[in-house]
This record gives structure tokens, sequence and C-alpha cells, in this order.
């Protein structure tokens, strides 16, 4: 995933030619690597080339390790330009044993038909759950292979991050990324050193409203090395990106793997908060990065509007359904002052962020206005807190709520740990 990245902004299309003796030394690759004592490659029933990714669909010996087969094969075809492997795997019903009882995965094609399930390592790139377009109909006597899903009380805490909090919303447009931004800075302003990871991968907005939208990251023994902004370390998809108005259009594994690369190959510094921006909705990153990544807790994003708080629920749902706290609740527009006229009023309604706070029992960490100024900073690449304007004290205040009771959240350090 790490060069599917790279290529995106700088690499040129492989020659056929080049295509081609990649191709050959692949099969010489499969033809000398043995399961046992049978080649590999008498197991492939199919087989897909896609530049540096390959899928196969393997039927394999019950008594074989899929996962370490996958590693083995990535480290022999890693020198030849494989980044990726998918690996569509089926074993004998007989040879599960009790795993013949785990439910099937019924085809669109075939109701009786099983899908294979992709397996992956931490190493490489999400792959997609679609099924082969080798996949045998007749599956009858085997299984899918499953593997349950990590937790978070299986993951370790990052070595050099105390802290990881996710800024969330159930819907766009509640100004989650303009208050992220402001969280952040203000969190440093207390004394804390901060990082920013923009988990937006469709739309990445971090570097524009820190300022640091022409400045990309550079590249040290295969990691990147954070973009510099104000202080704090920050990385983005967008940082990498040709210019403003390049769309990533990705499915949902290929964003997934682009942010766990962004998260696990980056030289972060010592942090004390790694604050996440996340993506509106409840989709694939956000259940990516509740399996994957340690996260001390959730700070929810909403308005007072009904439909908001709404989505809001259903956010704070998917939180306490993956085992993640939820710190607080966030109410972003929750009045307007006329500049003219001097009148306020609750624009989008009134006493939303107190009541979905009340009934999750969670803190209410602050409620912030509907200003223009506050859209003014962000867009010219200067937030509010570090503009140290009208509205910066609203952030401070946010800033020191979540740091009052956060370290009962934190996860335990694991100093063996390795990136």
């Amino acid at each position: 995933m790490f060069n599917f990245i790279k290529k995106m902004s700088s690499a040129k299309p492989e020659s056929s030619q080049q295509q081609a003796e990649r191709d050959s030394v692949v099969d010489k690759v499969l033809l000398g690597y043995h399961v046992g004592d049978t080649s590999i490659a008498t197991m492939v029933t199919g087989i897909d080339r896609n530049g540096s990714e390959l899928t196969l669909d393997l039927r394999l010996p019950p008594e074989s390790d899929p996962e370490t087969i996958q590693q083995e094969l990535g480290k022999m075809l890693s020198p030849h330009g494989i980044r990726t492997i998918h690996m569509n795997v089926r074993l004998p019903a007989a040879a599960k044993g009790a795993a013949a009882s785990l439910p099937k995965q019924p085809s669109q094609q075939n109701q009786a038909a099983s899908k294979p399930i992709p397996k992956t390592t931490d190493a490489m790139a999400s792959t997609d759950n679609a099924p082969s377009s080798h996949a045998q109909s007749n599956t009858a006597a085997e299984v899918p292979i499953t593997k349950a899903a990590p937790t978070q009380a299986s993951l370790s805490a990052h070595p050099r991050i105390r802290h990881i909090i996710v800024v969330a919303s159930g819907k766009g447009g509640v100004g989650k990324s303009t208050t992220t931004v402001n969280i952040a800075l203000a969190l440093q302003k207390l004394g804390n050193r901060v990082g920013i990871l923009d988990a937006d991968i469709y739309g990445p907005s971090m570097p524009t409203m820190l300022g640091v939208a022409e400045v990309k990251p550079e590249l040290e023994n295969e990691q990147f090395v954070p973009v510099e902004a104000h202080g704090m370390a920050m990385l983005s998809i967008g940082s990498l990106l040709d210019s403003d108005n390049t769309p990533v259009a990705w499915r949902g594994p290929k964003a997934t793997g682009a942010l766990m690369q962004l998260f696990n190959q980056t030289n972060w510094p010592q942090l004390d908060y790694l604050v996440i921006d996340m993506p509106p909705g409840t989709g694939d990153i956000q259940l990516t990065l509740a399996q994957r990544i340690p996260v001390t807790g959730a700070v929810i994003v909403t308005t007072p509007q009904h439909i908001a708080l709404l989505d809001a629920q259903k956010g704070i749902e998917m939180f306490h359904k993956t085992n993640i706290p939820v710190l607080g609740v966030v109410e972003n527009m929750a009045l307007h002052t006329c500049s003219n006229c001097g009148h306020t009023e609750a624009i989008f309604g009134a006493g939303g962020g107190e009541q979905i706070a009340k009934q999750y029992q969670v803190p209410l960490l602050g409620q912030l206005p509907l200003a223009s100024g506050i859209r003014a900073q962000v867009d010219k690449g200067v937030p509010s807190v570090l503009a140290d304007d009208e509205f910066a004290s609203y952030y401070l205040s946010i800033a020191e709520n979540i740091e009052t009771n956060i370290d009962k959240f934190a996860k335990p350090i694991d100093d063996k740990r390795i990136f």
C-alpha cells in the first residue's frame, strides 16, 4: 500500500515489457514455493495481476496456514515489485473439524455457494471483500475461512503517542473538521505535544485549514515524516495529492488501507495527543479504525438540529459497540448573533447537545456559536485558536474539559511494539 500511495503522484505507467517480466518472475516464485511437498502453483485455481497487486484463488491442503503462506510469498515477491497480495482461500470442510459449523456467506449468483474470505496481513493493504471471478460455485463440502475481528482491548497503545482522540459526527456539514483543528490547537496551547491525522480520505481538509496545503511530507526509511504545521505534526492524504481538486475515487478497502498506512507508516514524534479527524458516517473507515487503531476516546460533534442529533446518536452507538469510550459531545452552531442588530437566535434549535449528552450519560464538552469569523479564520489557514480571536476561548474550554477525565481511559503503553 505504501508504493500505491506514492505512485499516485509520481510513478509512471508500467510498460508491457516490464509487466511481462514481472509476470514471469511471479510464475517462477509460485513454481518454487511449496506447501509441504507440493508446489503452491498446483493449488492455484485463479490468478489476477494488476500492476503491483496480485490476487490468488487457492485451494489449500487442510494442514496449511494461509497467513504464513501470504507473509512468506509477500517477502519473496516484494523485491520484484509486488506490494500487495490478496488471497481468496478455500479449505476442505472435513479438515476444519469444529469450524464446519461456521456460517456460510451466500453468493449473489447461487444461494448455496459460499464466498471466499480474503486474508490479509497488517503489513499489507486491506483487500476487497468481493468474491473472485474464479471462485467455484459448487462448494457444498467447503466452508470459508473466518477470523474474529480484533477489538480495542486487544490493541496495544502506540509507543510514542499517549492519547489518540477521534473527532467524529454521524453526518457531514456540522463543522467537525473546523472543531477538530481548533481542539488540537487548544490542546497544544495548554502545553501538550499534539499531532493531527486527517482520516477523511475522500474529503481531506486539514492541510488547507492549517495553511500547509502546498507542503508535501518527506520520506525517510520508507516512512512518512509528518508535515510541521504551527508546531504540530500533521499528515493527510491531501498532502499527497497533486492538487486540491484531485479526487480520491477509491472503494472502501483502498481507503481503509490508506488510513492504516498513514497511521502505521508515519514516523510520529513523541505526542501527548494525536487528534484524528474522521469522515462523516459509520462506514468502512470508522470500523477499520475501531478494530486496528488504539483509541483513547471519541468526541462527537453535532448541531442542535433534530436530524443531526439522530445521526450523532448512531455515531455514539457505533463507538459503544466497538468499546471506544465517548469523551463527550460538542454542540456546534448553537447560537447565532446578528452582526447588524445584535439579536441572538438558536437557528438550529436549542438544547440538543445537552439532551444527547444526558441521554448517553457523557459530558457536554462545550457549545460553539454559529459565527462567520470561525469560518473565515480556517479558510485563511489560521484557525481561531491560532489567531487568538474572540472564539478561541470556546475551544480552550473544550480542551480543558477533555483533559479533565481522559487519563482514566488511557491504554497501557507497550514499549516493545515496533512500527
